[in-house]
């Protein structure tokens, strides 16, 4: 994966901490979701199946800030 597609990624997971926890989720229930919803990015990116697109992601090691 470029530095690009990560970047993409990292801003994805962090769009979607950030407003799951605006919207009063724990910390845990927005990493979850940031998870998700880069996985789900990079799966329509590159044609990935999910689990697969689920493993690369949890790979990178996001943490909510």
């Amino acid at each position: 994966m470029d530095d690009s597609s990560k970047l993409m990624l990292m801003d994805a997971y962090d769009e979607t901490v950030r407003d799951a926890i605006a919207a009063g989720h724990s910390s845990d229930i927005a990493h979850k979701e940031g998870i998700t919803a880069a996985a789900m990015f990079l799966s329509s990116m590159t044609g990935l199946e999910d689990n697969a697109a689920r493993n690369q992601v949890e790979g990178l090691g996001l943490k909510p800030h």
